[in-house]
């Protein structure tokens, strides 16, 4: 007499979630289906549910991750401590060149979404405010006026929200040698050897 099969095992929220973000980013929202999901995670359609109580709520999970993952890094590094206006830029500047710290290819694919989408694209505006406002928050701490601060953290986020809807393809290490003159156009100030240095030892490439 054989033995009964064993179930399946469910996975976990984060496997199906992290399969639904995965399929955003390479093809879009239309794509995010629970079927596609079950087969990209070896799950059976039961198991999503375990987690999930319709897609409406994955959709709902995504973009909170997104949020989290994206402005809410974007808050921390502008808040992190630092002794200068530069200091503090480099700070943010990681975000653009860490993935772990910001995913530029899912805030792509949540902008496209937001396009055929009205509450997300409300939730959209509110996240890049909440970013402009964290700069904003940063240039006010190191003395800039309320009109400098307005601008500069416009031109900060814009320039960079233009790279990911530009998909901008660039060098690594041409990126990286641009981030300084990044930062005194920011801040209308150049910073020091010593700023630089730190910046560049943090995302230097092991040999």
């Amino acid at each position: 007499m054989s033995k009964p099969t064993s179930p399946r095992p469910r996975g976990s929220r984060d496997l199906w979630l992290d399969a639904a973000l995965d399929l955003l980013v390479s093809s879009g929202i239309d794509a995010v289906k629970i079927m596609p999901l079950a087969r990209a995670v070896d799950q059976t359609r039961t198991g999503f549910y375990w987690y999930f109580k319709d897609i409406g709520a994955l959709h709902e999970a995504m973009i909170d991750t997104w949020e989290a993952r994206n402005t809410g890094q974007i808050q921390a590094r502008c808040e992190a401590p630092a002794q200068s206006i530069g200091a503090a830029l480099f700070n943010l500047m990681d975000c653009w060149l860490n993935p772990a710290l910001f995913d530029a290819r899912l805030d792509l694919a949540i902008r496209n979404w937001a396009r055929n989408d009205t509450g997300l694209a409300a939730r959209l505006e509110s996240a890049d405010n909440a970013r402009i406002k964290a700069v904003r928050d940063m240039f006010l701490r190191y003395g800039y006026s309320k009109e400098q601060a307005d601008v500069r953290s416009l031109t900060t986020i814009y320039t960079q929200v233009g790279y990911i809807s530009m998909e901008v393809e660039e060098d690594p290490l041409q990126r990286l040698n641009r981030v300084p003159h990044y930062v005194e156009m920011f801040s209308g100030q150049p910073p020091t050897e010593e700023e630089i240095a730190d910046f560049m030892g943090r995302h230097q490439t092991p040999q």
